[in-house]
């Protein structure tokens, strides 16, 4: 695992492998981190591994990566993290893939540098539809844990950095009509839970222009009918796909 640090944050990440890159935004809410991966149906650390260069993010306070806290933190402190990265490596040009929470990552990236990324694949995008509750405990938890390594944030900073993660609508990072201005193409694999509304997977299908909803993906054949999805997607917007 490597490291890159600006100012007062350390982000650790993964490079593996060559290829056309990759970023790699995994589940598991405020503690997402690369390794969370290996938890997930399908896994691009393995599924896309020797076909891609893979960058895998820890993100800020979750996994190796630690940054200060601060009442002022929310999504945008996320978005400049991950964009701060790919700008380190050299990275102008690429694919981006989240899942869980990774789904508002993607879409606040889509948003602030649309340019950057080729395609995006969002599984099980989180969104808000009547389970606040479910993410503020999540939160909670995750900040109990974390509090005793950070005296600079008193009860307040935390109260004040849940309400911008968690006090948002749709997909926290973008609303509908943000989507449709989204030109960048999107494969979407539907969630089904309380975390990943499926009313949220077909928002995202039905408001970007270029998106493609897949429902059925979590196992056996249907989980190989979307690796295979998967894998076509990002090879008809690599580098050269048109060509010949």
């Amino acid at each position: 695992m490597a490291l890159f640090q600006r100012d007062d944050v350390r982000i650790h990440f993964d490079d593996e492998g060559d290829g056309f890159p990759i970023l790699l935004i995994a589940a598991g809410g405020m503690r997402s981190h690369n390794a969370l991966w290996e938890n997930a149906p399908w896994n691009p650390r393995t599924a896309l591994a020797g076909e891609y260069r893979l960058i895998g993010m820890d993100q800020r306070n979750a996994g190796e990566s630690t940054a200060p806290v601060s009442g002022d933190d929310g999504w945008a402190a996320y978005t400049a993290d991950q964009l701060a990265l790919l700008d380190h490596l050299g990275i102008d040009d690429c694919h981006v893939i989240g899942m869980c929470i990774g789904g508002p990552y993607v879409a606040g990236m889509l948003k602030a540098a649309p340019e950057r990324f080729r395609s995006a694949v969002m599984l099980q995008p989180v969104g808000i539809e009547g389970n606040r509750p479910v993410f503020y405990d999540l939160f909670d938890d995750w900040a109990e844990a974390l509090a005793p390594a950070h005296p600079e944030a008193d009860e307040a900073a935390w109260t004040s950095y849940r309400s911008n993660m968690w006090d948002g609508e749709f997909m926290l990072t973008a609303t509908t009509d943000d989507l449709e201005s989204v030109e960048t193409p999107i494969l979407v694999l539907r969630g089904d839970d309380i975390y990943h509304p499926s009313s949220t997977s077909h928002a995202v299908a039905a408001h970007a222009p270029n998106a493609t909803l897949v429902e059925e993906w979590k196992e056996g054949d249907e989980l190989e009918a979307a690796d295979t999805t998967i894998r076509g997607f990002l090879t008809q917007h690599s580098p050269g796909a048109s060509e010949g």
